[in-house]
């Protein structure tokens, strides 16, 4: 019991000695001074104050051991720049603040920084968020805050993303508003989106001209809006649009987040005027502790302001919170430099040529303050906190969609990855093709009107304004015709390409409203060029050209094609002259040379083949040389009308004719028909062939009046003495039947639409011949970055692969029945070469070599105990050669033929003598030496006797007999 009595006591005196002890007071503190600067009539004033005591409560309970305080020192701007500047002042000359937090407006910001950069006085905003601010180049300046520049590429890519190519931005005049529009109109115009105006509000504007400046936004095409406003007169141009009908189906409506931002202090009638709108939003992640800071900024938020019961935190609220965080910490840092507090004053108290600005001095610990506020890094409520330049680091951008009584987030913009459906994709995917693919990076969103499908963008302007289409008084009237009705008053347009243009429209997935306006003067003459006619498109006379005008890269700087409705080209057209004389070689002319030459070679190795072939067992085919090749010639070129008159025998022989009859037969025909042709059709050719013979001998050449082709002309090398222009199809032919030196011209370049009009019409008067230079063809011309551009162009690929194309073309393209194809009489070349019959030349000569071949093996089989059982030792190759020769060149005697022409006992008796002397031949031919070799010559020397008649040839062949059988004696007698 003692023992428990003595430690209460002992208790109770260490208690008593801590209450006697002095602790630290808030006293003993350094206290900082800064400022705050906020429009507190304003929401966002109101709840950027909120959040700022907050933040320095929880953070001086989390470190009650730092030596520094913040003691604030709140003024209201009023929403006024001038309020703004001199609540600066006083803070920096009576408060001595070493910081200001605020103020709210970029306009405010503006001033007040200039101030802060002078008296060395960090000035912290967090609403401030015009990227003009960075121009001003203060290292003092720390905006907390994004730059709104940083989301311009998000909205670029959300209208890419859609296909859109135009967009108009409203956005308020003033600073805040003006200085995003560079910066914007430079990322759209890189995505290829044309702005083609922006609409500005006042900041002081009524609801009638904000409702006027609406209905001229109605008036234009376009129907894509980017609205950059902050949200009170954000919220009343969409009132205003919702009830002119701006808000219907059709139209597309972005905000930027200094609206996204603040969506949820909107009224509800405000949020259901502004359904389907889409927005950029800055992002910030949902953790638990911002879950909790919300709820806790609500119940001290209402404490304070008990009327503002819908009030709801904002990203500026959380901007304002890690603002206040990161000044505190600083403030800290700067503390323990042991830098002075205060400011030191730079003038002469004594003059009075100072204003109060000059007055206030220069903060001491300014320097130290700054530093260590750009190196400030921590985690806080909205995200990783960190300065770049006095900036906030560029972050992620929720895109959302103003949907029921609030938003919904649709995707996600990072400036890594830019459009996302959502941020977990982001470590697999890469960057996104944006072109019209919004289905894969956008979730599902409704648009104005509670419409599902995508607006196209554009519309024809309601006000019932049809579009202005300008057409040529042309001089070729297949393409386009304007007829004038006195009577009525009234306009007629016809022609090629206005058929075209209308099949088109027809195609097109809606009504498109249109007049066609003749580019002519008040007489009804043409008013210019077509390049004058194009021009007026650029000029904003015209929505639009029909007509044949050509696709070229010069034209294209100024305005948009269509993609081309027919093909097109320049070329050029001259006379043809008959190159047909009849003349006395005529006849020489259906085949070339090559042929010729092929041929005649052909009947002589033809009628060689047969004499060989026919030689030993054919009468017909022996004789004295002459007669053997005079036979031999006769016989192959008489089969060229089958003249020939001498029978073959051998069957090689005969399977050759036949061969060689067959080619002849398609010989003879062709020559026939070519020869035939030659006689009877007119054969043209041009008179100009090469481009290069009119500019050496500076030969005059024609064009179109106005056309393009003049500058190809002059690029090619002529000279201007050289070009004569023609307005009509009919000029241009006189012009070429004078020719170039008779006052006319030689050449006509044009476009092939053109010359096909001129070969028409003149049948075959003149050709088109090479070179020509290539075109993209006839298009439609519209505006820069025209939205119709691409379904005109697709309307325009439906047309032609359509059957009616063909129908409009042969209305007006449609060939008299008397004219001939320009192509059919124009020949280069009527001969055949023998590219056309080198197959049937390759036939006779296989046929005839193995004939041929056939021949000699088995002669050489018959006969190879004369020649392969001659003596190594005394004979040569070619003394083989020659007994063989004198062999060949004997009759046959074995042959049918010669066998049917004497009497048995004399056939009889040849035989004999036949084989005798063969095998004679064969039996003693190797005792043969020189002497024995030139008896045997002798002997083959004696047996020629040519004789035209049978019985000759039946006497000599027995005194060749006798003689044999003499040689035979004449070896034993020199052995002897």
């Amino acid at each position: 019991m003692m023992k428990g009595m003595k430690h209460i006591i002992i208790v109770i005196v260490i208690m008593g000695l801590m209450l006697l002890w002095p602790c630290p007071s808030s006293a003993e503190k350094t206290v900082i001074n800064v400022g705050v600067v906020l429009d507190l009539s304003e929401t966002v004033g109101k709840i950027g104050l909120s959040c700022i005591n907050m933040s320095l409560s929880d953070f001086y309970d989390s470190h009650p051991h730092y030596n520094t305080r913040m003691l604030l020192h709140v003024r209201d701007s009023q929403t006024d720049v001038v309020t703004a500047a001199s609540a600066a002042v006083e803070l920096m000359k009576k408060e001595k603040v070493e910081a200001i937090m605020g103020p709210v407006t970029s306009m405010q910001a503006s001033f007040v920084v200039n101030l802060g950069d002078k008296a060395h006085v960090p000035i912290i905003s967090f609403t401030a968020t015009s990227p003009s601010l960075t121009s001003l180049g203060s290292s003092y300046f720390f905006r907390i805050a994004q730059n709104d520049s940083t989301q311009v590429h998000a909205i670029s890519d959300i209208i890419q993303s859609f296909g859109w190519r135009q967009a108009v931005p409203i956005y308020i005049d003033n600073d805040y508003g003006r200085a995003i529009i560079p910066f914007l109109t430079n990322s759209l115009q890189q995505a290829n989106i044309r702005v083609p105006y922006l609409a500005v509000i006042p900041p002081s504007a009524t609801t009638d001209h904000i409702e006027e400046q609406l209905y001229m936004l109605m008036t234009m095409e376009t129907r894509v809006f980017v609205v950059h406003m902050v949200g009170n007169p954000g919220s009343t141009l969409f009132a205003i649009a919702d009830r002119i009908g701006m808000m219907k189906q059709g139209y597309v409506w972005i905000v930027t987040n200094g609206m996204a931002n603040t969506l949820a202090s909107l009224d509800f009638s405000d949020i259901q005027a502004m359904q389907g709108v889409l927005g950029v939003k800055t992002y910030v992640p949902k953790t638990k502790r911002v879950v909790d800071f919300q709820a806790r900024w609500k119940r001290r938020f209402l404490q304070d302001n008990p009327a503002m019961v819908d009030a709801s935190i904002n990203v500026f609220g959380l901007w304002a919170y890690d603002a206040s965080t990161a000044l505190a910490s600083a403030v800290e840092r700067a503390n323990n430099n042991n830098s002075k507090p205060g400011f030191q004053n730079t003038t002469n108290n004594a003059s009075s040529n100072f204003s109060e600005i000059d007055n206030v001095g220069v903060s001491e610990r300014g320097e130290e303050l700054r530093d260590a506020l750009s190196d400030t890094r921590f985690s806080g409520l909205a995200g990783q906190f960190g300065l770049v330049n006095g900036e906030l680091e560029a972050a992620t951008f929720q895109i959302i969609n103003v949907n029921g009584n609030g938003e919904k987030v649709i995707g996600f913009w990072t400036p890594q990855k830019r459009l996302t459906r959502n941020l977990s994709s982001l470590i697999k995917s890469s960057t996104t093709d944006l072109n019209n693919n919004h289905d894969n990076v956008l979730g599902a969103m409704i648009w104005p009107g509670d419409s599902y499908s995508v607006p196209k963008g554009w519309e024809i302007p309601t006000n019932g304004k049809k579009l202005r289409i300008g057409v040529p008084v042309s001089s070729r009237p297949q393409f386009v015709k304007v007829e004038n009705d006195g009577e009525t008053n009234t306009t007629k347009v016809t022609g090629f390409s206005i058929d075209v243009f209308e099949a088109v429209v027809q195609a097109l997935p809606y009504a498109l409203p249109y007049q066609f306006i003749p580019f002519a003067k008040p007489n009804g003459e043409s008013a210019g060029t077509y390049d004058d006619l194009i021009m007026q498109v650029y000029y904003g006379v015209f929505d639009a050209v029909v007509a044949d005008t050509t696709i070229i890269a010069n034209r294209s700087k100024y305005v948009d094609f269509t993609l081309p409705y027919t093909e097109s080209g320049v070329s050029m057209v001259v006379p043809v002259k008959d190159k047909s004389k009849k003349g006395a070689w005529v006849f020489l002319k259906p085949l070339t040379w090559d042929l010729w030459m092929t041929t005649g070679c052909s009947f002589v190795f033809f009628g060689f083949v047969v004499w060989v072939l026919e030689h030993r067992i054919n009468k017909d085919f022996r004789g004295p040389p002459s007669h053997q090749i005079g036979t031999s010639l006769w016989f192959s070129f008489s089969t060229m009308v089958f003249a020939h008159r001498e029978k073959v025998v051998s069957n090689t022989a005969r399977f050759v004719v036949i061969i060689w009859v067959f080619v002849v037969l398609i010989l003879t025909q062709s020559y026939t028909a070519n020869l035939s042709s030659l006689l009877t059709v007119e054969q043209l050719r041009p008179t100009v062939t090469n481009v290069n013979d009119l500019i050496k001998y500076r030969t005059r050449v024609g064009y179109h009046t106005g056309s393009f082709v003049r500058g190809i002309l002059l690029n090619l090398g002529f000279k201007d003495f050289q070009l004569i222009t023609y307005n009509s199809t009919a000029q241009c032919d006189d012009l070429l039947s004078r020719g170039s030196q008779n006052g006319g011209i030689a050449a006509a370049f044009d476009e092939i639409p053109y010359i096909r009009i001129l070969l028409g019409t003149y049948c075959s008067k003149y050709t088109m011949v090479d070179p020509t230079f290539k075109t993209d063809g006839f298009g439609f011309v519209f505006p820069k970055s025209s939205p119709l551009v691409g379904d005109v162009s697709r309307a325009i690929l439906k047309v032609t692969e359509d059957p009616r194309m063909k129908e409009i073309e042969s209305a007006w393209f449609e060939k008299r029945s008397s004219c001939q194809q320009e192509d059919a009489s124009v020949s280069s070349s009527n001969s055949l070469g023998l590219d056309s019959f080198w197959g049937l030349f390759l036939i006779a000569a296989l046929a005839s070599i193995s004939a041929l071949l056939i021949f000699a093996v088995t002669f050489l089989y018959d006969h190879r105990h004369q020649w392969w059982f001659i003596n190594n030792d005394y004979s040569t190759w070619k003394t083989r050669i020659r007994i063989l020769l004198r062999i060949f060149d004997q009759r046959d005697p074995r042959s049918q033929r010669f066998r049917s022409g004497g009497t048995d006992s004399v056939k009889e008796e040849d035989r004999h003598n036949y084989d005798q002397n063969s095998s004679t031949i064969g039996r003693h031919h190797h005792h043969l030496h020189d002497h024995s070799l030139d008896a045997a010559s002798t002997y083959t020397e004696s047996s020629f006797s040519f004789q035209g008649s049978p019985c000759e040839d039946s006497n000599s062949d027995h005194n060749n007999n006798v003689e044999q059988n003499n040689l035979r004696s004449q070896p034993s007698q020199q052995e002897n």
